[in-house]
């Protein structure tokens, strides 16, 4: 469907916003990576001004009337599924672009940066009460595009934040699943805990664990995954994260020379971010249908290579051999039964990108109840720090020593990204779903894993996922992919199969 001179204007203008992502993609990389902090004022109006230019190429009058033209010829043409998604995305991003003026889209761009750059001080320093104005300036103006959204979409303004992450997910479909497992996990997690005490403790190899040896076996574990250092990179960040532009995938961790697991699995489940934005449809490039389908969906693809794949007995094996040579480990401590068992260990801590699969719901929930709380105004910032704490002593039963494994952990508060963090729950539920399927159309999957041949796993994901780009709502993806939309009991039943089944 190419001779619809409307839809013809709408790809123009979408590819060139496409294309002022990516320039925002690469420097906000840099501010991660490599920028001084110096450079911080600057940044935040290089940040702003892009942000403006790629609002405003999609808000106008006119592109109302060129998707209504468009719909028209497209009814008239029958047009294809692609055509018909990429048509359906376009309108998505103009509804959601339209309800915010380009004042508020500037000043936004501007203040999440530069609180993102004093939260790195902030964090280091243990000194919530530096961050506290720049927070409040962020607070205030995601809850001016919050109202804006809202009004203008007839929805909760919490629910319209969500819709910036996950199209259609609304907090009445995400409080049931939450219950679900806020009444679920407490009593299992005392289960599981009650089944490591009755094992060994699994020893922790001991380090230094030097940097340069941590990065090469990460680099290699990438690449076995299919990680293209052509077209990608592996850096270091105060806040583990994969990002970078169209081709240009760029993933970044921190380390610890004390435990080299932690970069590891970091770096591991970027790279299952990274493997979804080098496997999107490169015929859809630059339009929007050739995007990822939301965050819930780009977090399983994460949490799928991290949790699902590279905590499973048979990728240990396979990484052991690798490990070793990587640190000169020997000993009982490098034993793949010992390994597995440190890989899975169970146990609440403060820190969310550092938790296990059994807590990690919990650190979610907390979140997701706190920035509900705080957009609406029920929670004064300057009562955060003692909320979070009160909640981590309800839901965890640890309470943080100092704020910095507290509510300065996170990046996404600090960066205006309100609404994220219910797609991290999301994400690790679909994950169990998809690589559900993978074994039960691959019974040789884990013999394949075990061996280091994770092509055909990758080559699964491609077909079923990556391709398939943002044509398919999350539900007919997941059906399309797995047989039946989100269900949270097969996240469920792979716990109890890990955790207290697995010998």
């Amino acid at each position: 469907m190419t001779d619809s001179a409307a839809y013809a204007t709408l790809q123009d203008r979408f590819r060139r916003r496409a294309l002022i992502g990516d320039a925002l993609g690469i420097l906000a990389w840099d501010q991660a990576t490599t920028m001084p902090a110096g450079s911080a004022d600057g940044r935040a109006e290089q940040v702003a001004t892009l942000s403006v230019m790629q609002h405003e190429l999609v808000v106008g009058p006119e592109v109302s009337d060129e998707i209504a033209r468009a719909r028209q010829d497209f009814a008239a043409a029958d047009a294809d599924d692609w055509h018909q998604g990429n048509l359906r995305e376009m309108e998505r991003a103009y509804q959601l672009a339209a309800a915010v003026p380009g004042d508020l889209v500037a000043a936004a761009a501007r203040a999440n940066a530069v609180c993102e750059l004093q939260w790195r001080s902030a964090r280091a320093e243990n000194d919530y009460a530096s961050l506290l104005p720049a927070l409040r300036e962020v607070l205030n103006l995601v809850r001016q595009t919050a109202a804006a959204r809202a009004e203008a979409l007839s929805l909760a303004p919490y629910d319209a934040l969500l819709e910036e992450y996950e199209a259609g997910t609304r907090m009445d479909r995400l409080d049931p699943l939450f219950d679900r497992l806020a009444s679920f996990l407490p009593e299992f997690l005392l289960q599981v805990l009650e089944r490591q005490d009755a094992r060994p403790t699994p020893v922790r190899p001991e380090g230094p664990f030097a940097i340069a040896d941590q990065r090469a076996l990460a680099a290699e574990l990438m690449a076995a995954l299919g990680f293209d250092f052509e077209r990608g990179r592996l850096d270091i960040s105060h806040h583990p994260f994969c990002g970078g532009a169209t081709g240009d995938v760029r993933i970044t961790t921190r380390y610890n020379e004390d435990d080299f697991t932690e970069s590891l699995m970091g770096v591991l489940h970027e790279t299952g971010h990274a493997l979804y934005e080098s496997g999107l449809p490169r015929d859809w490039q630059f339009q929007p249908v050739g995007n990822a389908l939301g965050m819930a969906i780009h977090e399983s693809q994460s949490l799928l290579i991290e949790m699902q794949v590279s905590r499973s007995r048979p990728f240990l094996s396979h990484a052991l051999p690798r490990m070793q040579s990587a640190f000169a480990g020997t000993g009982a401590a490098w034993d793949v039964d010992n390994i597995y068992r440190l890989y899975t260990r169970v146990e609440p801590g403060f820190i969310r990108v550092d938790a296990d699969e059994v807590t990690y719901p919990l650190h979610i929930i907390l979140r997701y109840r706190l920035e509900q709380a705080m957009l609406s105004g029920d929670l004064d910032l300057a009562d955060l720090p003692g909320a979070w704490n009160d909640a981590m002593g309800d839901l965890l039963g640890i309470t943080p020593p100092d704020d910095s494994l507290g509510c300065l952990q996170d990046i996404h508060w600090p960066s205006g990204s309100f609404g994220y963090f219910p797609t991290y729950t999301l994400g690790a539920m679909a994950a169990a779903q998809f690589y559900g399927a993978a074994r039960r159309d691959m019974p040789e999957l884990e013999e394949n894993i075990a061996a280091g041949d994770l092509a055909p796993l990758v080559s699964w994901l491609r077909t079923h996922v990556h391709g398939q780009g943002s044509c398919h709502t999350a539900d007919e993806l997941l059906t399309r992919a797995t047989g039946k939309p989100l269900n949270p009991e097969i996240f469920l039943e792979h716990l109890k199969a890990r955790y207290l089944d697995d010998s």
